[in-house]
């Protein structure tokens, strides 16, 4: 493939008259869209918390890491067909499907009697889950001027807050008061109504271009790309269960195999010069994925510490997700109404920093036996820094992207997200089971986020400043 360079499409300031978010015409696409990320917030909130009951009940502990990894893997594919898809026709037929997926993948984990049931639903989910984003957020680059969109991506942050409020708790009583399977089935009942008040917004929202215009083709190399870094990560997930007599070493071999696909894989997937942390947009995406399998790494596992080490519930182990949740919403609200006043070089640095000093300090508060609410306190810096980066990384990437490239940048970004904390997960889950046997679990995990975390803080300064915009994206090498 060749490397497309284009000039960013750059929006007059928005008029101080003209509508805001949760104003006509915008009001009900906000509704909806947010009503979206509020049911994924609670999923993943949820299934998180109630993970280790599920894995106790349904003996599938070597599944556990598969089970988040898994449908973060899947998520990738998903990402790039709603991507190249949304950049052809516009975002409506990658939203309806991909939600009618994301609701299948429910049912099957909903109904699910053994652990690899459990986890092919989540494979499903992950499969619509991943267009969800990508569509959700090339239609935010159709409905909503250029100078709404921090504030949009504020109020998706924000559609956090009253999950991290109540769902972590509301899912350890529902699996402990009915089954862990409403926690998954209750969800199908709410997601199409969220979709229904997208409805009018999507009608007609095709591409538009002029009469003569090409269309860009349909990608299916990239398609295969990330359904090759898909199984990488899945493989990666499997590998420590293999043995080969009379040779120690193939489950690390086999771990570094599938690594050194994964990244060959992701690189036709994401701007040219991501991996080598290039400044500009691919330097946006990088930290994305690195902020990401750092902050990740440590969530998914930090409920699995309280439980098992310190005899936490569930319900108030996930009371720690409610923390970050809550500190993650209002950073993003804050940094939302600062604005320009807050620079976006300024936002990811200060963020990416806020991460990495709240995994160390899971890192030492189980190191040296700490009390289990230092690490719950230390959590909340880990949701503002996510509150900054987030929004701020989002925004970066529309303004860096033309609208033949919103699909691509769109999807590179979730993209990011995805691989990031799936190879986190995965990398997490070899080395759990391999330190399982000296104690050191929970330290070795908490040890590869920090690194991860030290990387990003170290990127960030490579981020685009605020008061001197790239000038060009560069779509892919």
């Amino acid at each position: 493939m060749t490397t497309e360079q284009a000039q960013p499409v750059l929006e007059k300031p928005q008029d101080p008259a003209s509508p805001g978010i949760l104003q006509r015409p915008h009001v009900w696409v906000t509704i909806g869209a947010c009503a979206l990320v509020f049911l994924s917030a609670f999923e993943s909130l949820a299934v998180t918390t109630i993970m280790p009951l599920v894995s106790r009940e349904l003996d599938g502990a070597a599944l556990y890491a598969l089970a988040f990894a898994g449908p973060l893997a899947t998520g990738v594919i998903g990402m790039v067909a709603a991507g190249n898809w949304s950049d052809r026709r516009g975002p409506t037929a990658p939203l309806y499907l991909s939600v009618a997926m994301f609701v299948v993948g429910l049912l099957i984990a909903g109904t699910a009697l053994t652990m690899p049931v459990l986890v092919a639903g989540r494979l499903v989910q992950g499969l619509g889950g991943g267009a969800i984003t990508v569509a959700l957020y090339v239609m935010v680059a159709r409905v909503y001027p250029a100078a709404l969109h921090p504030r949009i991506f504020a109020a998706f942050s924000a559609a956090w807050v009253i999950p991290s409020l109540v769902g972590p708790f509301a899912a350890g009583v529902v699996a402990s008061a009915l089954s862990w399977h409403w926690v998954f089935l209750g969800v199908v009942f709410l997601v199409v109504p969220a979709l229904a008040m997208l409805v009018p917004a999507l009608r007609g929202m095709g591409r538009h271009e002029p009469a003569g215009s090409v269309l860009p083709p349909w990608e299916f190399g990239r398609l295969a790309w990330a359904a090759l870094a898909a199984l990488a990560v899945l493989g990666l997930n499997l590998s420590a269960g293999v043995r080969v007599d009379g040779f120690a070493a193939a489950p690390v071999l086999l771990a570094a195999v599938a690594v050194a696909v994964a990244l060959v894989a992701v690189r036709p997937l994401v701007p040219g010069g991501t991996l080598r942390a290039r400044r500009g947009l691919p330097s946006v995406i990088l930290v994305r994925g690195l902020v990401s399998a750092a902050f990740f790494g440590t969530e998914v596992y930090l409920p699995y510490l309280l439980i098992e080490r310190y005899g936490f519930s569930p319900q108030f182990a996930g009371l720690t997700l409610t923390v970050g949740a809550l500190a993650w919403a209002g950073a993003s609200t804050v940094q939302g109404r600062l604005g320009e006043r807050l620079a976006h070089r300024t936002a990811i640095r200060i963020g990416s920093a806020a991460v990495f000093g709240a995994v160390v300090v899971a890192l030492v508060t189980t190191w040296l036996d700490w009390p289990a609410a230092v690490a719950i306190a230390g959590w909340v810096f880990a949701g503002a820094g996510m509150g900054l980066v987030y929004p701020r990384l989002s925004v970066l990437t529309l303004a860096l992207s033309t609208k033949a490239t919103q699909g691509f940048n769109s999807s590179a970004m979730s993209i990011a997200d995805s691989l990031g904390g799936a190879l986190a997960l995965a990398a997490t889950a070899i080395i759990f089971t391999g330190l399982a046997a000296m104690g050191g679990s929970f330290v070795g995990v908490f040890g590869l986020a920090a690194v991860l975390a030290a990387i990003a803080v170290v990127v960030a300064p490579r981020i685009p400043a605020a008061d001197r915009p790239a000038r060009k994206a560069t779509r892919v090498r």
